[in-house]
């Protein structure tokens, strides 16, 4: 077994690199026999620069960063992009706005990347946006569902990546008004754009009902301690529903205060704080079970995907290239599928690798399959639309894994 996973590993071309060849198509033909460079390109390197917190209050999301660097280094290991090999470089940011200002300059002017890519969070990715626009340099794939990483009027040089939050929280509205009409709404929400955009994206499609329905909201700040206040004052609510929009430490942190005074709402979960490693097992998974999310990558500790080459190809990819990572953290998922579309534009932009072609080759993605991607979930972009995955699919905690429910849904 051990043997057929390396063999797996390193045949890359037969199946995520032949898979996303497939499906993409090139914008403004085929790239220049001579080559054209941008910053941080030479005949044999491509700079490309991230920051993630690997410290502090989001420190849960450093698997991502650390699964980026474990995909790139397998794809130099391989000869990398068009023979050009990968240097990634990935500054820790503490999730503190003015240290990502402060790292993505360094990256920029000092390192003289190419791009920057899924620099993660909403506060951090806000604070860097002007700078890289004005300065016209890749902001690819952001590490954040914001609402407004769609935006290429005004910020033609920054796109998304993941369903938007305001996407995913219509999605639970839906899902609501189908199943819990008479439902008393109340909402944990980070207080900054992150957790506002899963609140407004409630109210919108609450519409006229929002006022009776959703009865009580409270916020914490990442600096704040426990959650455990905001809890009790959403249960003396008379709530009975929960909707949690929260980054993981503060997930962890509500989970346990709910199940622990007693209160038993339909609790629904972003789906930036799912990882079973990382939220649910700290939680203390009993306390979870019934917990209702939403989906689009395949999730590692569900047993349907675990014999399936997609599976096994990237459990091989863990073992050799990503030791240290948890194979039930659903964030060495996300990482490698947002790795696999970072690795899809660069192969499209053959020798042409300036700004404004991996912008264009960024902004030409359609119906782009990854492994790792829900069944029916494809990537699709245009020079008009920044929200490269647009769909989702509902899923249940029940105490083990996440089990998906219901068809794909599309949150337009």
């Amino acid at each position: 077994m051990e043997s057929t996973w390396a063999d797996a590993v390193t045949n890359r071309q037969s199946a995520v690199s032949g898979l996303i060849a497939a499906n993409l198509v090139l914008a403004g033909g085929s790239a220049l026999a001579a080559g054209q460079y941008g910053p941080g390109v030479g005949d044999t390197e491509i700079k490309i620069g991230n920051t993630v917190p690997y410290s502090g209050p989001a420190s849960g999301y450093s698997a991502i960063g650390k699964s980026l660097a474990a995909y790139f280094a397998m794809i130099s290991d391989q000869g990398g992009i068009n023979g050009r090999k990968i240097n990634f470089i990935s500054r820790d940011d503490g999730y503190s706005p003015p240290k990502t200002v402060e790292q993505v300059r360094k990256l920029v002017e000092e390192d003289q990347v190419l791009l920057l890519f899924q620099t993660l969070g909403t506060p951090p990715n806000i604070a860097i946006r002007g700078y890289l626009n004005d300065n016209k340099v890749p902001q690819l794939f952001v590490g954040s569902g914001a609402d407004q990483w769609n935006d290429p009027k005004r910020y033609p040089w920054t796109m998304g990546w993941q369903p938007s939050y305001g996407t995913e929280a219509r999605i639970y509205a839906r899902y609501i008004f189908k199943n819990l009409p008479d439902a008393k709404i109340a909402v944990l929400y980070q207080n900054d754009d992150f957790g506002k955009d899963y609140v407004n994206g409630l109210r919108a499609e609450l519409g006229d009902k929002a006022g009776k329905m959703l009865v009580a909201t409270q916020s914490y700040e990442t600096t704040d301690p426990t959650v455990d206040s905001q809890i009790v004052a959403l249960q003396a609510s008379g709530a009975d529903v929960l909707v949690t929009a929260a980054i993981p430490k503060f997930t962890t942190l509500a989970i346990r205060k709910v199940y622990d005074i007693g209160w038993r709402p339909t609790n629904f979960l972003n789906s930036v704080s799912t990882s079973v490693a990382s939220v649910m097992k700290p939680a203390g998974p009993e306390k979870a079970v019934g917990i209702i999310s939403a989906a689009y990558n395949k999730d590692p500790t569900d047993p349907q995907w675990q014999d399936t080459p997609e599976y096994k190809e990237w459990l091989a990819w863990m073992k050799k290239y990503n030791p240290s990572g948890n194979v039930t953290d659903a964030f060495t998922v996300y990482g490698y599928g947002a790795a696999q579309t970072m690795v899809a534009v660069l192969e499209a932009s053959g020798d042409n690798l300036t700004r404004d072609n991996l912008m264009k080759q960024a902004a030409s993605l359609h119906n782009l399959k990854l492994p790792m991607l829900l069944p029916g979930i494809t990537i699709s972009t245009g020079t008009d639309d920044y929200a490269p995955i647009k769909q989702m699919q509902l899923q249940k905690f029940d105490g083990n894994s996440w089990k998906l429910f219901g068809e794909v849904i599309s949150g337009n």
